[in-house]
């Protein structure tokens, strides 16, 4: 059977079957992305005005989200949002949390949100910190 058509149809097919299956089990990611709000109830003087004002926190490096599995158990990635606040990651599609990565901030305080990856997709989950600064 070397070298007879027989042969070679059988080892093309399977090579045709581990492309065929290999490119079925390759799905495209969709996508996260949203926008990150940190604030603080604390209420500030302003200067010379008499008058009081919440303040807004801005450093998104000092509050980087972390995406968990959908039972919360493990950690699958960490985002750092941009300057204005805004986020992106591309994941497998399946069940997630994004939740603000609790690192000893105090009263760090946000509520974990759930969502779904969907593969070509992309899904807004936006996500609301309050420093807990008094």
């Amino acid at each position: 059977m070397e070298g007879s058509p027989q042969r070679l149809f059988v080892v093309g097919f399977t090579i045709l079957v581990f492309m065929v299956s290999a490119t079925a089990s390759d799905v495209a990611p969709g996508f996260v992305e949203g926008n990150l709000k940190i604030f603080s109830l604390k209420e500030v003087e302003l200067a010379g005005a008499g008058a009081t004002k919440s303040i807004s926190a801005g450093n998104y490096a000092d509050y980087p989200l972390v995406v968990r599995s959908q039972d919360g158990k493990t950690e699958i990635a960490e985002i750092t949002a941009d300057q204005n606040g805004n986020y992106r990651l591309a994941l497998p599609p399946g069940g997630y949390i994004l939740d603000a990565q609790r690192r000893g901030r105090g009263l760090l305080r946000a509520r974990p949100q759930p969502f779904t990856v969907v593969s070509n997709q992309i899904v807004r989950v936006d996500l609301t910190i309050d420093t807990g600064v008094r």
